[in-house]
This record gives structure tokens, sequence and C-alpha cells, in this order.
């Protein structure tokens, strides 16, 4: 046997249990092959566990530690993983806990595993300029209607079903967390900010706003929606105070005219 084949039959070993490869490893001095093979197979698990634990820091508080080991350890029974990256082991998470019981008894599991997984792909994605009111400077008024801004790729907005989000801050805080509720969805916008994930809670307006707005819809429909919304004579004001709030936030990548044909614009 080579020592690619040997190692190939090792890693069944330890990811399918296969003990095929007992019949050509000797028993150690001090403790039997089977043994020392469960020490490998316990090692590779436990260092998923740790993992998972990372990438799920506040649902680890949240359930508790023991609670949340038997819970990895089902979620990695259920969903093994099958990327050499261990970043991606903890993918699936928020699917299996919505599915899977007894976690599907209590949704705030799968809604915790859902904003923690939404924070770290904001830190994994990609570089983008970011656009400043600076850029902003030189673009003619009779322009502005139908001006369209990019978001930047790192960015996503999450609808989540329960007050998940104020158990995630209470709990990155120290603090006892609320109880679950499921009476008043959030919407939260999730992105990253030089080299730190975040987000925060948009009201239902700022949520319709953004959400078209990296549709790309031009900034004259986004007043239009306002206006419809709720007090029109303040629609425009109101539409340049989410774009203020964008841009401090290095929420928007490029400036583009794309409905009117035009090039987008990237910052310098």
């Amino acid at each position: 046997m080579n020592l690619k084949d040997f190692q190939d039959r090792f890693q069944r070993a330890i990811l399918e249990r296969d003990d095929e490869i007992l019949k050509d490893i000797p028993d150690g001095p001090r403790e039997t092959k089977d043994n020392l093979l469960g020490i490998y197979r316990d090692a590779y698990l436990l260092r998923l566990i740790e993992v998972i634990g990372k990438d799920h820091e506040m649902l680890r508080a949240y359930a508790g530690d023991d609670a949340f080991g038997a819970m990895a350890r089902a979620y990695i029974a259920c969903c093994p993983s099958s990327h050499p990256n261990a970043r991606w082991v903890s993918r699936r998470l928020p699917e299996f806990l919505r599915q899977t019981e007894p976690y599907a008894g209590r949704p705030v599991l799968a809604e915790l595993a859902t904003l923690e997984r939404a924070l770290n792909d904001a830190f994994d994605g990609p570089d983008a300029p970011v656009l400043a009111l600076t850029d902003l400077a030189a673009i003619p008024p009779d322009a502005w209607p139908g001006l369209v801004f990019h978001a930047h790729p790192a960015a996503q907005c999450l609808y989540l079903a329960s007050n998940a989000a104020d158990i995630w801050t209470a709990l990155k805080a120290d603090s006892e967390p609320p109880e679950p509720q499921f009476d008043s969805p959030q919407a939260v916008l999730v992105w990253r900010h030089d080299a730190t994930a975040m987000f925060r809670r948009l009201d239902a307006e700022e949520a319709m706003v953004w959400v078209e707005a990296s549709r790309a819809a031009s900034f004259g429909t986004l007043c239009q929606m306002l206006a419809a919304y709720d007090a029109p004579d303040t629609a425009s004001a109101r539409a340049a105070g989410y774009l203020k709030c964008w841009l401090d936030a290095g929420l928007l990548t490029a400036i583009g005219e794309d409905r009117l044909g035009g090039p987008a614009k990237t910052p310098r």
C-alpha cells in the first residue's frame, strides 16, 4: 500500500468510521489500535464542535455549553463536513435547527444561527470600494432622480421572525437576554465595515427602501415610494437621510444611471 492509499483510507476511518484500516496498523505499546483510532476520531469531532462554537458564540452562550455540544454533535452526524475548509462546516446549521427536533421546537435557536451565519458571511464577503459623500458632490441636481446606488456585495438584509437580534445584542453585552418573542418580526441589515462584521435593525420604511435600492431602483423611484408610504412633503429629505446613513456605514460601492443607460461609477 502506498502512502496516498493509506492516507485516503485513514481519512475514511475518521470521517466515515470505516474500520478497514485497523487490519493494517499495529497496536501501540500502551494502547490498542482501536483506542488509538478512537482518539483521532474524537479529536476530529471535538475540533469541529470547537469551530461551530466559535462561529456561533452567542448561540452557544444562549443554549449553554452542554446543550450546545449535544446540538453540535447531532448536527455533525446529520450534516457531515464535505469541504476541506472548516469555515463551511456550520453552513447548514440554521436549516438543521429549523427542521430537526427537539431544536425545531425552539425556533429562536435557528434565528440566532441565521444571524450569526450572516455575520460570518459578511466578514468573509468580497471586498469592494465604498462610496463617500464627496463622491456625490459633482453630481448635478437634475441627474439625481435617475441615480442608482449599488449595495456592497457583503451586505444583506435578513427578515427575522423573532427578536433574535435583541437576544444576540444582550448576550454580546453579557446581559440577561430577553424572552423570545415572535409577534414583532425584525428586518436586520448585516454588513462589514472595515474589518468588522456588524448589523443593525431597520424600521419598516428603511427596510423597504434598502431592499428596493439594492435592486437598482433609482433615487427618484425611492422618493416616490417614500411619498406613498408616509408624509409626502418630507419624502426627499428622508431618502437623503437614509442615503447619508448608508454612505457613512460603507454600505454603497458605486453609483450609476443604469435605467437611463449610463455607466456605473465607482469611487477612486
